[in-house]
């Protein structure tokens, strides 16, 4: 897999912004204290996503070389497509197994989920313009953004601003984040722990090779390949 540059932009201490991705973490975190009334609210659940989307927006005014930041350098756009879809593939057989095999065989049920918005949609809305807008919108938050940032502040507290591929606490902190966003967890109920490994796999392609489009590309092509095998499963 080819490696992006150990230094995404020649900053030395954090950039204008980097602790603007603690604001969704709170949130997110924050939401679990609250009213279940409270917690039932939809805009209470995008909540942690909308501050996000925000510091997103005031970062990259602030920022400078935004695009190698985040990981979206047109160089990288090739190696992101092949790499992206071979792990996409394989994580999309790995969670379809899990799915339709291992979560019905622990009494788990999975009907519930003709139930969601996702599952309403039509399946040629769906696939692939929905999906691949989410990937991206998502990719962009919690990868380009949040793990970026937090991997920025990690570094600079340890001291290690040279080279911020070593940061296991963004790593997690991210993928923990990710895994149990409001929005996520009340749609997709216990199946939300799938996003924890996903989030830890996406995380650690991104810190390695900081080419963003490879797990766009990922995300997308997993989702899709587990949305179309479970529509047919469940009908």
């Amino acid at each position: 897999m080819a490696s992006g540059p150990d230094q995404p932009a020649p900053h030395h201490v954090p950039t204008v912004g980097a602790a603007l991705a603690l604001l969704p973490i709170g949130a997110t975190f924050g939401y679990y204290g609250l009213p279940i009334s409270l917690q039932e609210q939809l805009p209470v659940q995008f909540a942690p996503q909308l501050l996000a989307y925000m510091g997103l927006g005031f970062w990259t005014m602030r920022a400078s070389h935004v695009l190698t930041q985040l990981g979206l350098e047109r160089e990288q756009l090739w190696n992101g497509f092949r790499w992206g879809a071979m792990t996409g593939l394989l994580l999309g057989a790995l969670n379809t197994v899990i799915i339709l095999v291992v979560y019905p065989s622990l009494g788990y049920d999975i009907t519930f989920l003709k139930h969601t918005p996702h599952g309403r949609l039509p399946i040629l809305l769906m696939v692939p313009w929905v999906i691949c807008g989410i990937a991206l919108f998502v990719e962009l938050n919690f990868r380009g953004f949040l793990l970026g940032r937090l991997a920025e502040l990690e570094s600079h507290w340890r001291g290690t601003a040279s080279s911020r591929r070593s940061t296991p606490l963004a790593l997690t902190v991210s993928a923990v984040t990710f895994a149990f966003d409001p929005f996520l967890v009340h749609t997709f109920q216990h199946l939300h722990w799938i996003a924890l490994w996903d989030g830890l796999i996406w995380g650690s392609i991104w810190l390695r090779t900081r080419n963003l489009s490879i797990t766009i590309v990922a995300h997308a092509i997993e989702v899709m390949v587990m949305y179309s095998a479970v529509r047919i499963a469940i009908g």
